[in-house]
């Protein structure tokens, strides 16, 4: 195996795993505050009234996706579903970006290199060989 190669398939797991943290840690909200989690989806996806029992399964299908995103399980579908997800929430965000300054409004362009870095784990999945089934 070349340094090229080694030094691609490194940088692609390490992508994977940070992708990972931050989703897992946005689905872990939905355990643990539940109220917040209802209150995202409200504001940013205009689906109202998802008491903790809604929260507690779309936190359980992430969270299996997640996992399996995270050991390169069916990279075309859970690397696909990870880029869906963070297109989905980057994008309706998107009043947030005209107003950078006020409020935490400017952590949110965090969002940009992830979502840059889930459509390069999409796009670059057959070469995502480094510790995956």
């Amino acid at each position: 195996m070349s340094s090229h190669t080694q030094k691609l398939q490194l940088s692609l797991l390490l992508l994977r795993i940070s992708v990972f943290i931050v989703m897992f840690i946005w689905t872990i909200d939905k355990f643990v505050n539940p109220a917040h989690a209802a209150a995202v989806y409200e504001s940013f996806y205009f689906i109202g009234g998802l008491g903790p029992d809604v929260m507690a399964v779309i936190g359980g299908i992430e969270i299996v996706i997640l996992f399996l995103f995270l050991i390169g399980f069916k990279k075309l579908y859970t690397y696909g579903a990870v880029l869906a997800f963070h297109t989905v929430s980057t994008l309706s965000s998107f009043g947030i970006y005209l107003s950078p300054f006020e409020g935490p409004n400017l952590l949110f362009f965090a969002a940009w290199p992830m979502l840059a870095a889930c459509f390069t784990l999409f796009v670059l999945r057959d070469e995502d060989t480094l510790l995956t089934v």
